[in-house]
């Protein structure tokens, strides 16, 4: 994993950093199906973005497992949704309230941060999405029928995901019964092959009664210059979150 944490500057050139009193609020950022742990720092400025708000950055890799406890790898949802936590937090100095911690992703990192955080709505101040795979049963079955069987390998028999904990829809409609659900957040570009499972989900977080806060990208496709302007309006969102 890679980690930004807060912290003064004095002789980086363009760039001040700050801190906050107490332990800093940290942000779990999430990559995409082609990506790892170092994509965010790669492909944006995410450093920079960060500096001046006392946020701590998390970002882990899961290879190509959607976040999922897999039938045939890894159990990638209880790493990323317990133990990352609980290890970062040992090692760093980093809050561990839950109106602190907030999850984001792009991709196959927006159906993950969803999905973290409405398992466990009650320790998750706030969510993010950007171009997510919301609804990857529609997804493999519908749009990338050709990876069928790497889609099996991490979710098992297609079939049985509506309706199950890696089902973002079946999880919202759980989490809605919760008085505590943590704020949702989500963006999508209009040329991107993802758009309608995100119309698809936001029209869900209507008829479940669930505030989400979403917005359309006119022309935005599935690319990180896009990524990269959003990634910023996570983080003011963020900003204003931990402000009240």
């Amino acid at each position: 994993m890679n980690v930004l944490l807060p912290q003064k500057t004095i002789s980086q050139i363009g760039l001040s950093g700050s801190t906050v009193a107490g332990l800093p609020p940290v942000l779990y950022l999430l990559h995409g199906l082609s990506d790892d742990h170092t994509i965010w720092m790669r492909r944006t400025s995410i450093e920079r973005y960060v500096s001046e708000l006392g946020l701590a950055v998390v970002m882990p890799a899961v290879h190509r497992s959607f976040y999922t406890d897999m039938p045939s790898g890894l159990k990638y949802f209880e790493f990323v949704s317990k133990e990352l936590p609980a290890l970062c937090e040992s090692f760093f100095r980093l809050s561990a309230s839950p109106v602190n911690k907030f999850i984001a992703g792009l991709s196959m990192g927006g159906y993950g941060a969803f999905k973290v955080a409405l398992s466990y709505p009650t320790e998750w101040a706030g969510a993010a999405s950007l171009s997510g795979a919301l609804d990857v049963k529609s997804i493999f079955t519908k749009r990338l029928p050709e990876r069928s069987v790497e889609a099996q390998a991490i979710f098992g028999p297609m079939d049985k995901v509506g309706n199950s904990t890696n089902d973002l829809f079946f999880l919202l409609q759980q989490a809605s019964k919760n008085p505590h659900l943590p704020e949702l957040f989500s963006r999508c570009g209009t040329q991107d092959f993802l758009i309608e499972e995100n119309r698809e989900f936001v029209a869900h977080c209507n008829a479940c009664g669930v505030k989400v806060d979403y917005a359309e990208a006119e022309g935005a496709a599935h690319t990180w210059d896009y990524w990269d302007a959003s990634i910023q309006q996570v983080l003011m969102w963020i900003k204003q979150l931990t402000k009240n």
